[in-house]
């Protein structure tokens, strides 16, 4: 298998990104790819979809052993389910699958032929292994069945965030921010009001705290990444 490119988005760490693709429609990323893809001529079409399918890998786990059965967190991490049945990263094969919008297609006079996508679900680095036009007469089936994840969890959160500190986030990344933050990034398990969560959010550190239905920002601090 080759790396065919890399992720570039506003998660330098695993915490706070959304735990499925999509979620968070408003939240961009750009896909650099390695110098042997950059051929123009290999993206020819691509501008008559508008989903992609991404094929990359959970580099953090490279290596791991992997386990017949995992909890997921969405169970509150005491239920044990077979590795199949989850979408956990530990994997036997540490392989990841993610739908994404196409949002754009750019020649960049340095890194070539470069996707913008929206609802990425992966951290910012992430090796990217395929790309393929998502076909909905073939991948969409309304009919699918969830099993324990047929539904999200959670309702979206308030959140609230203090002018002085929306100010210092650029205007295109508030939204993507805020719908991040509304879905709750904190572990399912964990519930205490008064605990203090961080959060890296591109070059920034948010941090927040969750009571009931609502996410407060307490501060934004510029320097994180």
């Amino acid at each position: 298998m080759k790396t065919i490119a890399h992720i570039r988005s506003d998660f330098p760490e695993k915490f706070g990104i959304p735990r499925q693709s999509g979620l968070v429609d408003e939240l961009t990323a750009r896909i650099v790819f390695e110098p042997e893809y950059r051929q123009p001529s290999a993206f020819r079409g691509l501008e008559g979809f508008s989903h992609l399918w991404l094929i990359w890998e959970f580099s953090k786990t490279r290596g791991k052993e992997w386990s017949p059965t995992v909890r997921p967190p969405r169970l509150g991490g005491n239920t044990r389910l077979g590795v199949f049945a989850t979408r956990s990263p530990f994997r036997p094969n540490p392989i990841g699958l993610s739908c994404v919008r196409l949002v754009g297609l750019e020649q960049d006079r340095e890194l070539g032929p470069v996707l913008t996508v929206a609802g990425a679900d992966l951290m910012d680095g992430t090796p990217i292994y395929d790309i393929k036009p998502y076909l909905p007469y073939a991948d969409c089936k309304p009919e699918a069945v969830g099993g324990f994840a047929a539904q999200p969890k959670e309702s979206s959160l308030t959140v609230e965030i203090p002018q002085q500190c929306l100010e210092l986030i650029p205007e295109e990344k508030r939204a993507a921010l805020r719908g991040v933050l509304a879905q709750d990034p904190r572990p399912q398990y964990q519930h205490d009001p008064q605990r203090v969560y961080g959060m890296a959010f591109g070059q920034w550190e948010i941090r927040f705290r969750v009571e009931g239905e609502r996410l407060e920002v307490l501060e934004i601090i510029l320097g994180k990444a």
